[in-house]
């Protein structure tokens, strides 16, 4: 499709252009994306007239900030990129921010913090707000504040029809319920209101041994994650360091075993309540201490640049002896070719159901198993897809076969993130808030 772009603001590509393969590339580089247009929209406007030339010309909109989450369930869609719309209004007295669609959750913290506020960030200062949150967004935070989703006041849209309004609980209590965790699928979001809450405070960082102490830093993992404070968030991590001249020379090649924290508190309060791991001995790194609130991105150090990988996600229904015993039998030669496999502590206020608290929910389960693979070559997406089988598949009695929405991985399906119940009524308001299947998301709840 050719785009009529006299009336559009943005930059408009389509197949053929220069930089149009650039351009549709996501984040993940493991991805295909086949598109037939991307259009890089500098505000609500030109989101509309693209929506609206998509539906008379009978083809669907995807929309991405800068292409996390993607999937390559891609045949034809335009892509609308978002990453130019970067406003961030903070409203200190109400504890609000108004984020436009590309704003990344990095440039979000800085401007709260300057009013000692923060939002229920997640680990990487460079994915948007709004894709993350519309997942239902598993924040550092999670524990004390529960799903970012249920932290949003209203949400800036335009629909199949092309209109722009404003949706509220009150406005729309459906749609405001499906577009808090339930994907894209609903509407273009261009920009959303969300609860700040105050963070003066912040304990975190990471601890990392060799992996040949993965069994007793589990233990201590376990021991603290038992009776842990909300506002005490803890992930055990086997990781994988490549050989690249870019890693530290003391990690180099390492397999490690890691504990990832953040800690609304004081660091006394802090180190105390991680007592247990300071017991096991060998320890490489040491980075814990007092952050300023805004740099709560940078305790994982997880890369900001485009990369290809594969991953996969499994809500664990325990973490006692025979869920630690498979697991570290599946592990104990090592996790390659995966980079890492995680366990991040959940319950607190994730586990806690809200009436308000929009389609993601809550998770019952009290921990999260994740895994990452670089997936540069087909044969280690193949070696990667296997190796994450095997460990799942160890673990298979401690699973529930759901996993958030934002942990799906390519090729899996929305039904997978949502009971029965509620992907039915998300499909009912996709049938009656775009009939003619205008939107297409990464995980669409239409299949």
């Amino acid at each position: 499709m050719t785009i009529d772009d006299r009336a559009l603001r943005g930059l408009t590509l389509s197949a053929g252009d220069d930089g149009f393969e650039q351009a549709a590339l996501p984040w993940n580089r493991a991805v295909p994306q086949r598109v037939s247009a991307v259009v890089e929209a500098e505000g609500a406007a030109d989101v509309a007239a693209v929506v609206r030339q998509a539906a008379a010309s009978g083809l669907r909109v995807t929309t991405q900030p800068n292409g996390h989450g993607a999937t390559s369930g891609l045949d034809g869609e335009i892509l609308i990129r978002t990453s130019r719309m970067r406003a961030v209004e903070i409203r200190p007295d109400e504890r609000v921010a108004r984020v436009e669609a590309g704003a990344s959750w990095g440039e979000l913290l800085a401007a709260a913090a300057k009013h000692d506020l923060t939002g229920p960030a997640g680990s990487s200062p460079v994915v948007s707000v709004t894709g993350y949150t519309l997942g239902g967004g598993l924040s550092w935070y999670g524990r004390a504040r529960g799903l970012a989703a249920g932290a949003v006041r209203a949400l800036e849209i335009v629909d199949a029809e092309g209109a722009t309004s404003r949706v509220t609980a009150d406005s729309d209590p459906d749609l405001f319920w499906a577009l808090r965790g339930g994907g894209g699928d609903f509407a273009v979001v261009t920009a959303l209101e969300l609860e700040l809450f105050p963070a003066s405070r912040l304990y975190g960082g990471r601890l990392l041994w060799p992996a040949a102490r993965a069994a007793e830093v589990m233990a201590a993992f376990r021991k603290i994650t038992a009776d842990a404070p909300e506002e005490l968030s803890l992930w055990f991590t086997l990781a994988e360091f490549p050989p690249f001249p870019e890693v530290p020379e003391p990690l180099r090649g390492l397999a490690a075993v890691m504990v990832d924290l953040a800690f609304l508190g004081d660091a006394a309060t802090g180190r105390e309540l991680l007592r247990p791991l300071e017991s096991v001995p060998g320890v490489l790194l040491d980075t814990r201490g007092e952050l300023p609130v805004a740099e709560l991105g940078s305790i994982c150090a997880e890369p900001t640049e485009p990369m290809p990988v594969l991953s996969r996600g499994e809500l664990l229904t325990d973490l006692g002896d025979d869920a630690v015993a498979a697991l570290l039998a599946a592990t104990g030669e090592g996790i390659a070719p995966l980079a890492t496999v995680q366990v991040r502590h959940l319950g607190g206020a994730l586990a806690r159901p809200r009436a308000d608290g929009g389609a993601c929910g809550h998770l019952a389960e009290p921990y999260l198993l994740s895994m990452i693979a670089p997936a540069p070559v087909p044969e280690l997406v193949a070696a990667g897809t296997a190796r994450m089988g095997a460990i799942a598949g160890a673990l298979a009695s401690h699973t529930t076969g759901f996993k958030p929405f934002t942990f799906l991985g390519d090729g899996e399906s929305a039904a997978a993130a949502f009971p029965a119940a509620t992907l039915e009524r998300l499909r009912e308001i996709k049938r009656a808030r775009d009939p003619h299947g205008v939107f297409r998301s990464n995980f669409p709840v239409l299949g």
